[in-house]
C-alpha cells in the first residue's frame, strides 16, 4: 500500500488562471523531464477517492464538481498548500478496499 497526499478544491477554482496552478504543474513537469525523474504527481477532475466512505466530510466540504492534485511527495503538497489557501488537504493509502485506484477520475471521456 502506498502513502498518497491530496489538496482538493473546487475545480473552477484549481483551474482559474489568477491560482496559476497549471503553470506550476508545467513548471514540476518540466524539472522532472530534465531530470529524468518519474512523475510522482498527478492532476485529477473529479476525484474518485472522494467517494470512499471515509471522504464523506472531505467532499461535503468542497464545492463540486471538485478536483484534486495527488502527489508522493508530502512537500510539495504542503508548498501547494500555502500558495493556493483555499484549499484542503489531506492523506490516505491505496489501494484498498474503499480505494482501489488512487488516482481514478469520476469523469466520463468523451
Amino acid at each position: 500500500m502506498t502513502t498518497y497526499y491530496y489538496l482538493v478544491a473546487s475545480e473552477k477554482f484549481l483551474t482559474s488562471d489568477s491560482e496559476n496552478l497549471h503553470e506550476i504543474i508545467d513548471e514540476k513537469h518540466r524539472f522532472y523531464k530534465d531530470n529524468n525523474k518519474e512523475i510522482d504527481f498527478w492532476f485529477i477532475k473529479q476525484p474518485a477517492f472522494l467517494d470512499a466512505p471515509e471522504f464523506k466530510e472531505i467532499k461535503a466540504k468542497c464545492p463540486q464538481p471538485s478536483a484534486a492534485v495527488i502527489s508522493l511527495n508530502k512537500q510539495w503538497i504542503t508548498f501547494l498548500k500555502l500558495r493556493l489557501e483555499y484549499v484542503i488537504t489531506g492523506e490516505f493509502n491505496a489501494p484498498s478496499d474503499t480505494i482501489p485506484d488512487a488516482i481514478a477520475s469520476l469523469t466520463v471521456a468523451v
